[in-house]
């Protein structure tokens, strides 16, 4: 591209340009484009215009939520959770009572036209005796309208390396993605 670019303006413009000039701004130019795109403000901003037009494009997920996880014996504990999702990355944290998990990995995809998070945390005990452990969750992503407004949801069943299993269910509470959420 900046070849091209190079060639039309020494075409029709300056002949007398060097490639290594034009070269040097369009990396320095491509470089500043990068940093700005990558800066978590800018990027949701761009992102709400993109999906103002296009509304098959992903969520931007980024905020507070809240919510419940209901294990096997159908007893259920209130989570809060903070999530923070860039251009690069999607990070969860979620905070129960007795438990605070963070993300090992998540992938954000559409399939069959459904938005879905794939979510692998590591979970730590508030109890120091009982041991940290694994899960995953495939989240599916809903948007419920009300009369006001539209909330996100993500619900999804989760599966754990101590081989136990639920599922989890939360609901957007606002926008800000820097909201203690701990209970401990």
């Amino acid at each position: 591209m900046s070849i091209g670019v190079y060639f039309l303006i020494r075409t029709y413009l300056l002949s007398d340009v060097q490639l290594t000039l034009v070269i040097t701004i369009s990396t320095i130019v491509s470089t500043l484009i990068m940093m700005i795109l990558l800066k978590s403000f800018f990027a949701r901003k761009l992102w709400a215009f993109l999906t103002y037009f296009n509304k098959s494009m992903f969520p931007d997920l980024n905020g507070t939520w809240e919510g419940e996880v209901t294990l096997e014996d159908n007893r259920t504990l209130v989570v809060k959770a903070v999530i923070r999702q860039s251009l690069l990355a999607t990070q969860i944290d979620m905070h129960g009572e007795t438990t605070k998990s963070i993300t090992i990995e998540t992938t954000p995809t559409i399939e069959q036209g459904q938005k879905k998070l794939y979510y692998v945390y590591r979970s730590t005990p508030k109890n120091p005796s009982w041991s940290s452990y694994n899960g995953s969750t495939l989240f599916d992503i809903r948007i419920i309208e009300t009369e006001e407004d539209k909330i996100y949801e993500l619900s999804g069943s989760y599966y754990t390396d101590r081989k136990t299993v639920g599922r989890i269910k939360l609901q957007k509470i606002c926008d800000d993605p820097d909201k203690d959420v701990s209970f401990y």
